[in-house]
């Protein structure tokens, strides 16, 4: 008689989640149920919208579950009903009692995009790029009562190119999680315990949640901290600036080094290869942008639009 499945509970709500669990289905595991955040208003009309993961789950024919909290008994008693061996929890947005990570068998992984113990918490993909990190990854963590605390199983780790966006890390970290995952319950199904690696108690820094105040940019600040600040908010909550008068969004802009000698906010140059807007420190070239009410365009459309305009 043949042992039956490893039974998961999948836990997560946004796009980086859905890789995680097409990694937990292809495995072997019984994907037994799936949870995330209830449906939320979206779009232009505001519509409730059920999240990625839970569209990948309908699709694929798994049941869902989508609590307001799991603190409740009912809320956990019907967890524990799914009698699953594993939890993997993958930016799920809700926290998980004690009682909760004692319910699976084997306890709960989570899938978080950072090089622990640094940036734990809500938003560590954009905080590495504010921050000017050169190496991000993934980390495969047994989940502990503390937040991002537990210790690691497994990890993959990533450059950040300069050219790198919030996008476009995102992406790149949402495969990795799923390789990652992939190998713990490849490793687990063959019989296997996984290591588990304590934090180190040094490098603790938080990855506090966006705020989209944060995306004003203050041209009195280094040129450099700018060109992050717009990489890192594309393509959420996006970058925007007062520049000539006009309140634009801004999608792409590099660093140049120097003292431009201007007040800051100064326009120094505007030509197809972008706007140079004078820094604290250094200019800031855009070289993508929008104007309110309309699309992303470049800079040489925007340039060439102001000159219409003057003529």
């Amino acid at each position: 008689m043949s042992a039956r499945p490893l039974r998961v509970v999948f836990a997560g709500t946004p796009e980086f989640s859905v890789p995680c669990l097409e990694a937990c289905r292809a495995s072997g595991a019984e994907v037994v149920a799936v949870y995330t955040q209830p449906d939320r208003p979206a779009g232009r009309g505001r519509r409730l919208t059920p999240s990625p993961v839970k569209q990948a789950a309908l699709a694929a024919g798994i049941p869902v579950e989508q609590p307001e909290t799991l603190k409740g008994a009912e809320a956990q008693a019907r967890l524990a009903a799914y009698a699953p061996d594993l939890m993997v929890v993958v930016a799920y947005g809700l926290i998980l009692p004690r009682k909760v990570l004692a319910t699976p068998r084997l306890g709960c992984w989570n899938v978080h995009a950072s090089l622990l113990p640094r940036w734990r918490g809500a938003a560590p993909i954009q905080r590495a790029i504010l921050a000017g990190d050169t190496e991000s990854g993934v980390d495969l963590m047994r989940m502990e009562a503390g937040l991002d605390t537990g210790p690691v199983l497994l990890e993959r780790r990533t450059p950040i190119a300069r050219t790198d966006t919030g996008g476009t890390l995102h992406d790149r970290l949402a495969a990795l999680g799923a390789e990652v995952l992939a190998e713990g319950l490849r490793r687990t199904l063959a019989g296997e315990t996984l290591a588990a690696t304590p934090q180190p108690a040094e490098g603790v820094t938080y990855a506090h949640k966006l705020d989209k105040a944060e995306a004003r940019l203050d041209f009195a600040r280094p040129a450099i901290e700018l060109e992050r600040t717009v990489r890192a908010f594309d393509p959420w909550p996006v970058a925007e600036g007062g520049i000539d008068g006009e309140t634009l969004r801004i999608w792409a802009a590099e660093a140049i080094e120097g003292r431009p000698g201007a007040a800051p906010g100064t326009v120094l140059a505007m030509s197809r290869a972008g706007l140079d807007i004078a820094c604290g420190d250094g200019a800031l070239r855009v070289t993508a942008l929008q104007r309110a009410g309309g699309k992303r365009i470049s800079a040489a459309d925007y340039v060439n639009a102001v000159k219409a305009r003057s003529a």
